[in-house]
């Protein structure tokens, strides 16, 4: 199925959107900014590594008044170096400014903070100390990760959740690297993992860890198993299937398709106007069955199903085309 942005039409819902931010981490995030909320844990929020707005969309909801979303990526500007711009041009090459704002803004009435720049320039931006929530899914290289995890820890106010992603995938090993590293070396304590993401704190994290443990103990989507590894324990959390229900979030401002804007800062689309309606199609009396149909139903019951749907389909979209086609009842405004 094409998305919203291969169609190059407005997102609908959060998963109209491309990316790999999937929804048992959309469960956690959500968890750990409700229970920020619930505390009254004031700071801002910093994504490095944005792609094109799936988690910043999310991360834009939970912002309340007086605190700033800052995301930082390259947008496509030169990378720093010749093995980020390989990177870059490998797995990034489609991501424009451009498309992210028109993601975002289809959920959100005012952009983020954008700083369209390495990584490495955040310090140079954000208050040390002035985040409670930091996001980083930026490049996969160990050098840059390293240095992004070295921010976060800088920027992050006590007990603030810095969440590394791609920690275990086996194409980015400078990401398990250097997120093992801090942990063992640089004073990071896990809180908890999902299938792609570490979260954890250089606070305490077994307050918020005995909490989310009780919190996915009640749900019956989520596996959660807990283990020990020098010395720190890791909840290891997974979804059970196509189970898992992802959180309520605020609709699109665009629950229909709608044309791509032109360059730059995206700007709200014309109400469509709501179709004419249109008049009852009058019931035609049924065709007799002859043993000819009654051959083909029972070849169609006979196949394996995947088979049949296709045979259906197929069926189907003869029956469109014939109706769209001159000289049909069907007729266009």
């Amino acid at each position: 199925m094409a998305t919203a942005q291969e169609t190059h039409e407005y997102p609908g819902e959060l998963n109209d959107v491309p990316g790999w931010f999937w929804p048992l981490d959309q469960v956690l995030f959500s968890w750990f900014l409700e229970r920020q909320e619930r505390l009254d844990t004031r700071g801002d929020l910093l994504e490095l590594g944005a792609y094109l707005g799936k988690s910043a969309i999310l991360l834009g909801h939970r912002l309340r008044d007086g605190e700033t979303l800052t995301v930082c990526d390259l947008f496509g500007a030169e990378p720093p170096d010749a093995a980020n711009r390989a990177e870059a041009a490998k797995s990034y090459s489609s991501l424009t400014r451009q498309a992210f704002e028109r993601n975002y803004l289809s959920f959100h009435d005012t952009l983020p903070t954008i700083i369209q720049a390495p990584s490495s320039a955040v310090l140079d931006e954000v208050a040390p100390g002035s985040c409670r929530f930091v996001h980083i899914d930026a490049s996969h290289l160990y050098e840059h990760v390293e240095g992004d995890i070295g921010a976060a820890r800088e920027l992050l106010g006590p007990d603030g959740i810095v969440v590394l992603d791609d920690f275990r995938s086996e194409h980015t090993p400078g990401v398990a690297v250097a997120a093992w590293e801090a942990v063992l070396n640089r004073g990071l304590r896990p809180v908890c993992l999902s299938t792609q993401k570490l979260y954890g704190t250089w606070g305490d994290p077994e307050p918020v860890r005995e909490e989310l443990l009780a919190a996915l103990r009640g749900r019956d989507d989520i596996s959660v198993t807990v283990e020990r590894a020098a010395g720190h324990q890791l909840v290891r959390t997974r979804a059970k299937g196509k189970r898992l229900r992802p959180p309520s979030l605020p609709a699109s401002r665009h629950p229909a398709p709608g044309p791509v804007l032109g360059a730059g800062r995206a700007q709200a689309a014309a109400p469509v106007p709501a179709p004419a309606p249109q008049a009852r199609p009058v019931a035609r009396a049924a065709r007799p069955s002859t043993p000819r149909d009654r051959a083909r139903r029972l070849a169609l019951d006979l196949l394996p199903p995947l088979v049949t749907r296709a045979v259906r389909r197929y069926r189907a979209a003869r029956r469109a085309a014939a109706g769209r086609a001159p000289g049909t009842a069907q007729s266009r405004p």
